[in-house]
């Protein structure tokens, strides 16, 4: 009888494949997205020291209700743009996009999207 390969963990072994070619630098730091089966999240992170220089999910109290009425997509174009805000705010203007062993389709590109609306280049 075939076994059937668990989906999450065919995607983090494709995630550590990726991560040894995308690496974050104080220069261009890693924006990373997490998806999970009602948020998403991301990160903007320095590789080098080991810090998150911005970060936002829809499960934080202020996203949380401002996505309540939207759908998955929208709320994670609404995510891109505010770790994109909240990365310009701290000198952020280009990153490294990990899109942590997800396919470039749906609500991860909906992120990019709304990441390269609030000013961060890829």
């Amino acid at each position: 009888m075939l076994k059937k390969a668990d989906k999450n963990q065919v995607r983090q072994k494709r995630h550590v494949r990726v991560r040894n070619a995308v690496k974050g630098t104080a220069e261009r730091p890693r924006l990373n997205v997490y998806r999970s089966l009602n948020h998403i999240y991301a990160q903007v992170i320095d590789d080098v020291q080991g810090h998150t220089v911005a970060c936002a999910s829809s499960a934080e109290k202020a996203a949380r209700e401002a996505v309540a009425e939207m759908n998955k997509k929208d709320a994670a174009k609404y995510i891109g743009k505010l770790v994109g805000e909240r990365a310009k705010a701290k000198g952020v203007g280009v990153v490294v996009f990990d899109r942590g062993g997800y396919l470039y389709t749906g609500r991860v590109a909906a992120l990019a999207d709304g990441a390269r609306e609030a000013g961060l280049e890829f």
